[in-house]
């Protein structure tokens, strides 16, 4: 290993990489053998969705030059798949982040380089913009610089496909192989003559918010309800300009920003981690909307995908909901608006459905059940459900689909989670939910009677370093070998192995093959009904924990009472898991 990592370290110092580059690979050899053996000991592997990684010199981090071997490897597949056809175009797009501007640059010059035409936008965009302008622009893929959620020393590169989603089979694993080949930088074209390059700007934001407000249901209660204050942060990243903007366009007229947090800044200098997710990341807004007396916070990540909120509790209190909890919110919000609009008939509606993930609340397919809507699922990621959006086109109605990770999008125009259209119905949902007389918790609780309360946990353990997959691959490895036996006292009753495609049933053990591509996914259900999923990040060095349980919700006078009897039950689960 050490001959290996030192030997890939002394080839960059080699005049083809920059001074900079060259300075910084020379400091970690002489100050930090730790780091130079992190920074080289393998190549960033190109994975499923594209790369992810520390940005730094090195064959294992983002760099110029890993992301211009990453895109030689995909133009040389692009150009194979579609050999013969003329004018092939792609979108290139980018975040906040640090250095997400240079590579960027990098990567629509890499790319022009090669023959395409390229759409660079002019300035940082969301990724759903991006996700837009592939099929606006009648691209064959597309690239979003960005390492959305992860902390400020990230950044990535996401590949997208010709429909707008990001890669799956069979493109993912051939891209995958292609990229590969690219050994060295020798064989990137960085630099070329008269390069097709388009910058992008106003133009596609405008085509991309008449599609959002295409997708709109209340605008008479909105314009009745447009006082509704709503508090915004993007957390420093693209959401900055076009979500306040997509607020306005609806009706809404009382947007209240952070404007400490308005700063596009690959530092993200007021949060620890621009994630949405944790309570920390949302203080700032969460004061403001006290200082202001608002009813609903939203904040979005640097590449607007995400999208986390605040609602007043029964007592008045901000509280943050978990992305189940939204998605519950939006799912009901859809289905039962469309029903009042007479989209939805009494009985079952075959030519509509959703989608959700695995690991997202089954709250979501017991409420489209009572609605005589199919729910379908699939695995994690919201390519997944992009992917059952494409084979529908034209066949059947999207309704809407979620993952508990904070991602929600609804209509066929973007084929990837859309934190833009997610802030626009979430609003749209308060001002129905006012109307009602209703608060968004009160709504909340009224789903939670009538269709069960449903109520999830995620415990996430980071792994870093060389040894850390290795930790990762043990856990699962020994689950499968000595499989959980009970969940927090319940006997477990069923078993789903994804990764060999088949569930057992632990009483009559009787095995069922699971119609899903391998993914490396367990799951536990126990006679109580308590779900317990278990599968390594697909992005980050972390293994994650889904917990899940559920009870009857008679009245809302039971809901603290029940609440609290739920989270006991989640704590008791995570207790187990963490011990592993």
């Amino acid at each position: 290993m050490e001959k290996n990592y030192t030997q890939r370290a002394q080839l960059w110092l080699d005049e083809s990489y920059d001074e900079e580059t060259r300075k910084e690979v020379k400091r970690m050899m002489d100050e930090n053998p730790a780091e130079l053996e992190d920074s080289f000991y393998k190549n960033l592997e190109f994975g499923t969705g594209g790369l992810r990684g520390i940005m730094g010199a090195g064959t294992n981090r983002i760099n110029r030059y890993t992301v211009g071997m990453a895109t030689q490897g995909l133009s040389n597949y692009i150009k194979n798949c579609f050999r013969g056809r003329a004018g092939l175009a792609v979108a290139v797009a980018y975040d906040s982040r640090n250095n997400s501007r240079e590579f960027a640059g990098i990567t629509a010059s890499v790319f022009a380089s090669n023959g395409f035409r390229v759409y660079l936008f002019d300035e940082l965009r969301p990724t759903p913009v991006l996700s837009f302008a592939i099929r606006y622009y009648k691209c064959v893929a597309g690239v979003m610089i960005t390492a959305s959620h992860n902390p400020k020393e990230y950044n990535g590169y996401k590949a997208y496909w010709e429909d707008g989603a990001q890669i799956t089979a069979p493109h993912d694993a051939n891209i995958i192989a292609e990229v590969e080949k690219i050994t060295d930088i020798s064989m990137v074209r960085f630099k070329g003559e008269n390069l097709d390059i388009h910058l992008k700007g106003q133009e596609i934001d405008d085509a991309y918010l008449k599609a959002v407000m295409s997708l709109t249901l209340s605008p008479e209660i909105v314009k009745k309800h447009n006082h509704f204050k709503i508090v915004y942060t993007p957390l420093h990243g693209t959401g900055v300009k076009i979500i306040p903007r997509a607020l306005r366009e609806l009706g809404f007229s009382n947007i209240i920003n952070v404007p400490e947090q308005d700063v596009s800044d690959g530092n993200f200098p007021t949060v620890k981690s621009p994630n949405p997710e944790e309570s920390a990341t949302l203080e700032m807004a969460l004061k403001k909307a006290e200082e202001t007396s608002a009813d609903l916070v939203m904040a979005t990540d640097p590449d607007a995908d995400r999208l986390g909120i605040a609602v007043r509790d029964l007592k008045g209190r901000l509280v943050l909901l978990n992305g189940n909890q939204t998605a519950a919110i939006l799912s009901f919000y859809l289905l039962e608006r469309w029903r009042e609009l007479g989209k939805l008939s009494e009985g079952p509606n075959p030519s509509f459905y959703m989608v959700k993930t695995i690991v997202t609340t089954d709250l979501l397919k017991s409420m489209a059940e009572i609605y005589g809507v199919e729910m379908i699922e699939v695995l994690t990621g919201f390519k997944y459900i992009a992917e059952v959006v494409h084979r529908n086109e034209g066949k059947r109605t999207f309704i809407g689909g979620g993952e508990e990770s904070y991602g929600f999008n609804a209509g066929e125009f973007v084929r990837d989670k859309d934190a833009v259209l997610a802030c626009a119905l979430v609003a749209e949902a308060a001002a129905w939910a006012e109307e009602r007389g209703q608060s968004l918790y009160e709504l909340l609780i009224e789903i939670y009677v009538r269709f069960g309360f449903y109520k999830e946990k995620l415990l996430s353990v980071t792994k870093k370093g060389i040894d850390g997959l290795e930790q990762i691959k043990n856990i699962m490895k020994g689950l499968r070998e000595r499989p959980l036996q009970n969940l927090a006292g319940s006997e477990v009753v069923l078993i789903h192995d994804y990764n060999s495609s088949e569930s057992v049933d632990m009483i009559s053990d009787l095995r069922f093959k699971l119609n899903f591509p391998k993914s490396d996914v367990l799951q536990f259900v126990s006679s109580d009904n308590s779900i317990v999923s278990v599968r390594p990040s697909g992005t980050e060095p972390k293994i994650k924990y889904y917990f899940g349980v559920k009870d009857t919700l008679n009245s809302a006078d039971d809901f603290d009472k029940l609440n609290d009897e739920l989270d006991q039950r989640l704590s008791a689960l995570s207790e187990q898991l963490a011990s592993l």
